[in-house]
C-alpha cells in the first residue's frame, strides 16, 4: 500500500466566531499519527467547524493549526495534504467510479499509467475492482461512499477527514460499512479525524472520542473510559443512558471514594460512589447513574427493604437485548433540590421482559461500578 505516513495533527487554543457567536472558544487537542479521531457532540458544539478550519475551508481567528508540526492556518486548502470524505459523497454523476476516483489525481497533474495503476490500487482497497465503468448511478449507497473514500485517499494525503460519512446510509448498512471503514483506514495507516453526533458510529469508528459542547473540549478519551469515567455531568448525560439523582454528601472515603445519602429525610438510602476532588460531606450532588448499574425487584418480593429507593413502574420496554424500566420515585420531599416524586430512573435488566409492574425497590448492582457524583446543578467540566 503507497500512502503517505500518517502525521500528527494539533489544535492549538484554536479560537473561531461567526458575527457575534462563538464556535470554538480556546480548543487545544493533538493527534496522534494514524490514530482514528472521532469529534463528537451536539449541533452547533463545534465539531464540524473544527473539521472546515483543518481542511482550510474556514480561516481561524486566532490560535494555531499544525500537521506534522507544521503550521497549516494560512496554507490554501490544495497545499495543506488532507483528503476529505463530505457528508453528501459529493462524486460526479456524469462520470464513472474510475473516472471519479482519478480526479484528484488529474487535478494534480499526474501522468496516464501512474493514474490509471492508482486508481486500480484504491478501487481494490475498497473492494472494488471491477467497478471501474460503472457509473455512480448504479452503485448502492455504501458503494457510493466507498468510491468517495478511494477518491479521498487517491491522492495520498496525510491526514483525512470524514465529515459525518455514515449519514446517508440506510441503518441496515451502516453497521457492515462502519466495519468496512476502519479496516480500510487502519489498513492505509492514515491519520482520520472524523465528525460525527451518533454516539454509536464514534464509539465504534474512534480509537479516541473528543466531546464537544458549547465550543469548549468537555473530554478526550477512549470510548470505554468517556463511558466509564465521565469527567462532567454534560458527558455522562451525553453519552450512553443515563440517570441523575439529587444526593447529598455524608463522607469521603479514600481517592475519589464517597457515601452519598439519596432519598427522603425519613427514608434514607446511602449509596457508595464516586466523585472528584472539590466534593466535600456535607455538599449537594448530582448522582450519575446508568441503567445497567441499577437493579429492580417487585416490592412484594423485598417489603421491608432498607436498601433501595421506592418507586412505581411506569413504562417497559423491550429490545431483544435487554429490558428497560422507567421508574418514578415515591418517596415524598427530601429537601435536597428537588421533589422525589418528580424523578425517574432508568433501570437495564439484560433478556426478555420480566413483566414486572406497580411498585418496586430499585437500588445500585453489585456487580457493577459505582455511580459517579459532580457538584450539583453543574453542567461542563468548567462549572
Amino acid at each position: 500500500m503507497s500512502l503517505a505516513a500518517g502525521a500528527s495533527v494539533r489544535f492549538d487554543d484554536v479560537y473561531k466566531s461567526f458575527d457575534d457567536t462563538v464556535v470554538l472558544a480556546g480548543v487545544s487537542l493533538d493527534v496522534e499519527p494514524g490514530e482514528i479521531f472521532a469529534l463528537l457532540g451536539p449541533s452547533g458544539s463545534g465539531k464540524t467547524t473544527m473539521l472546515r478550519l483543518l481542511a482550510g475551508f474556514e480561516q481561524l481567528d486566532r490560535g494555531c493549526l499544525l500537521i506534522a508540526d507544521e503550521a497549516v492556518e494560512h496554507l490554501p486548502p490544495a497545499r495543506r495534504g488532507v483528503g476529505m470524505l463530505f457528508q453528501s459523497y459529493a462524486l460526479f454523476p456524469h462520470l464513472s467510479v474510475a473516472e471519479n476516483v482519478a480526479f484528484g489525481l488529474k487535478v494534480r497533474g499526474g501522468g496516464r499509467g501512474d493514474v490509471q495503476a492508482r486508481v486500480a490500487e484504491m478501487l481494490e482497497l475498497v473492494r472494488l475492482g471491477g467497478f471501474e465503468a460503472r457509473r455512480i448511478a448504479e452503485l448502492s449507497g455504501g458503494q457510493q461512499q466507498r468510491v468517495a473514500l478511494a477518491r479521498a485517499l487517491a491522492p495520498r494525503p496525510r491526514v483525512l477527514l470524514l465529515d459525518e460519512p455514515l449519514s446517508n446510509l440506510d441503518p441496515a448498512l451502516r453497521e457492515e460499512t462502519r466495519i468496512d471503514l476502519r479496516h480500510t483506514v487502519k489498513q492505509t495507516g492514515i491519520t482520520t479525524v472524523l465528525v460525527t453526533h451518533e454516539q454509536e458510529e464514534a464509539f465504534e469508528l474512534g480509537e479516541r472520542i473528543g466531546l464537544l459542547n458549547d465550543g469548549r473540549l468537555e473530554q478526550v478519551a477512549a470510548p470505554a473510559e468517556l463511558y466509564q469515567d465521565p469527567a462532567s455531568r454534560f458527558v455522562a448525560t451525553f453519552v450512553g443512558r443515563c440517570s441523575v439523582l439529587p444526593g447529598v454528601v455524608e463522607a469521603r472515603g479514600a481517592g475519589d471514594a464517597l457515601e452519598v445519602r439519596i432519598g427522603s429525610q425519613r427514608a434514607p438510602q446511602v449509596w457508595s460512589c464516586q466523585g472528584g476532588g472539590g466534593i466535600e460531606a456535607g455538599d449537594r450532588v448530582d448522582v450519575c447513574v446508568r441503567p445497567e448499574a441499577l437493579e429492580i425487584e417487585a416490592l412484594e418480593l423485598a417489603p421491608g427493604a432498607k436498601t433501595g429507593l421506592r418507586g412505581e413502574i411506569e413504562v417497559e420496554r423491550y429490545t431483544g437485548s435487554s429490558s428497560f424500566y422507567t421508574v418514578r420515585l415515591t418517596a415524598p420531599s427530601d429537601g435536597f433540590g428537588a421533589a422525589a416524586d418528580s424523578v425517574s430512573v432508568e433501570v437495564a435488566m439484560p433478556g426478555a421482559a420480566a413483566g414486572l409492574s406497580g411498585a418496586c425497590v430499585v437500588r445500585p448492582a453489585a456487580q457493577e461500578p459505582p455511580p459517579r457524583v459532580f457538584p450539583a446543578g453543574s453542567t461542563g467540566a468548567g462549572s
